[in-house]
């Protein structure tokens, strides 16, 4: 199974309902296994900033094979990756909203959510991969 749209429209689907549940306007982007957008959707009044923060943080997780969260801690002055935001022409994120899709142990995109307090883009992306998963279990 790789990215594709239908993919994507699902994913966003997905995120869009945990959005409209915690009543925040999210911009949710989805790129494919070589970090290319594959599709992007800005709620209403949504920030602006947040469609590149989203698919930043979806290129983190695909560059990275990991959650954006798992970076955090990792990037702090004086720990291991200290500094690694300002890599890779500052596409790198180091907090939470941005999370891998795997497929059968292989990383074929990732999710980025931004536009809420951190907590809750990671819970948006999250509803994004249960959206995901559930699909998986129908094919």
């Amino acid at each position: 199974m790789n990215m594709n749209l239908e993919i994507a429209k699902t994913l966003m689907e997905g995120a869009e309902k945990e959005a409209e549940k915690i009543g925040v306007q999210m911009v949710i982007s989805v790129l494919d296994e070589g970090g290319n957008l594959v599709a992007v959707h800005r709620m209403g009044d949504s920030l602006l900033g947040s469609i590149d923060i989203s698919q930043n943080k979806a290129w983190t997780s695909v560059a990275f094979k990991k959650p954006t969260a798992n970076l955090t801690d990792a990037a702090v002055p004086n720990a291991d990756l200290y500094g690694i935001n300002t890599t890779d022409q500052g596409k790198v994120v180091i907090f939470g909203g941005g999370i891998p899709i795997v497929k059968n142990d292989k990383v074929i995109g990732a999710v980025g959510v931004s536009g809420g307090t951190v907590e809750q883009d990671i819970q948006v992306a999250q509803a994004a991969i249960q959206a995901f998963e559930n699909l998986k279990t129908k094919n």
